[in-house]
C-alpha cells in the first residue's frame, strides 16, 4: 500500500505563539505590604476625621452612624492613626538599616535608585511643562519620576504635622505638661485643615498620577502585583531600563508574570480606595458649594 500524504488543514495547523511578555520586579512584598497598610488605614482616617468636618450635612452624620456614632468613629480613626504610624516608623528604620548594611551608604541614599529629590528631578520639572506647551520632548524618566518622590515625601509631612497634632489631641494631658492651653487649639486647626489638604490631594492628584493617566487607566497594578512588563519599563522609565541593559542587571530582577488571583486581588483592594476615595471628593465638593 502506498505511502499516502497527509494534508494538513487550518485547525490542524500548528500555530507559532507570540513570545510571552517578560516582567521585572519593581516593588518587593515588604513595600507592597506596608504601601497596603498606608492606603487603609489613610482611608479610614479619611472616612472617619472627614465627617467631622462637615458634620451639618446628612452624609456625614449617615457615614458616622454607620460606624457605631461618634465614639465609634473615634475609635476606628486612633486604631487607623496607631497602625499607620508604626507602618511609618517600621519604613523609616528599615531605610536606615538597609543603608548602613550596604558598603556605599551613600549612593543608598542619592543614587539612581534613591527617592531623595535631585537636579535631575527639577530638570524632568521644567522639561514636562515645556513637553505639556509642545515646546520640547517628554522627558526621560529613572526609577522614580519627580512626582513619585514628592507623594513619598509628602507623606513625612503629613505624619510630622497631621500625626503630631492629633497626637496631641488624643493625649492632651500628658502633652498639657509641658505644653500651655493655645496650642491645642492651633493643634485641632492645624489638624484639621492639614488633613483635609491631604484627603483632596490623595484622593485627586495621586488617584491621577497612578491611576487615572490615559497611559495607566483604569488602574496601575505595581504596587499590588510589585511586578512592571518589559515595555512599560522601557517606555515609562527609559533610563533605568538604559542603565540595567547596560550592567546586565534586567536578569537580576525578570521575574514571572503575576499571578491572575493576585491581579485580581489587587483591581478588587485598588477599586475598592479609588471608589471610596472619589465619593469623599465629591462629598466634600458637595459640602463646600451647597
Amino acid at each position: 500500500m502506498p505511502n499516502s500524504i497527509a494534508i494538513d488543514s487550518p485547525a490542524r495547523t500548528v500555530r507559532a505563539r507570540a513570545p510571552a511578555a517578560r516582567y521585572y520586579r519593581r516593588f518587593g512584598p515588604v513595600e507592597r505590604v506596608m504601601h497596603a497598610f498606608l492606603m487603609l488605614t489613610f482611608i479610614g482616617c479619611a472616612l472617619t476625621g472627614v465627617p467631622l468636618l462637615f458634620a451639618d450635612h446628612a452624609w456625614a452624620t449617615g457615614i458616622v452612624k454607620l460606624m457605631g456614632g461618634f465614639q465609634g468613629a473615634a475609635l476606628i480613626h486612633r486604631i487607623c492613626a496607631g497602625v499607620m504610624t508604626v507602618v511609618f516608623v517600621g519604613h523609616v528604620i528599615r531605610v536606615f538599616v538597609r543603608a548602613f548594611m550596604t558598603e556605599d551608604w551613600l549612593s543608598y541614599f542619592w543614587g539612581p535608585n534613591s527617592l531623595v529629590p535631585n537636579l535631575k528631578d527639577g530638570q524632568d520639572i521644567v522639561g514636562m511643562f515645556k513637553w505639556f506647551l509642545g515646546k520640547g520632548p517628554r522627558p526621560q524618566f529613572d526609577r522614580y519620576t519627580y512626582w513619585e518622590k514628592f507623594d513619598y515625601w509628602a507623606v513625612f509631612w503629613g505624619m510630622f504635622i497631621i500625626g503630631g497634632s492629633g497626637f496631641m489631641l488624643w493625649f492632651p494631658m500628658f502633652f498639657s505638661e509641658f505644653l500651655p492651653g493655645w496650642v491645642f487649639n492651633i493643634a485641632m486647626i492645624v489638624h484639621g485643615e492639614e488633613a483635609l489638604l491631604a484627603v483632596g490631594f490623595i484622593f485627586t492628584i495621586h488617584f491621577f498620577n497612578g491611576h487615572l493617566r490615559p497611559e495607566k487607566f483604569p488602574m496601575d497594578l505595581v504596587i499590588f502585583t510589585g511586578r512592571l512588563s518589559e515595555h512599560e519599563l522601557k517606555d515609562e522609565r527609559p533610563v533605568e531600563y538604559a542603565r540595567l541593559v547596560e550592567r546586565g542587571g534586567l536578569a537580576a530582577i525578570q521575574a514571572p508574570p503575576p499571578p491572575a488571583e493576585t491581579v485580581l486581588f489587587g483591581r478588587i483592594l485598588g477599586g475598592i480606595g479609588l471608589a471610596l476615595g472619589l465619593i469623599t471628593i465629591f462629598a466634600i465638593l458637595y459640602s463646600a458649594l451647597f
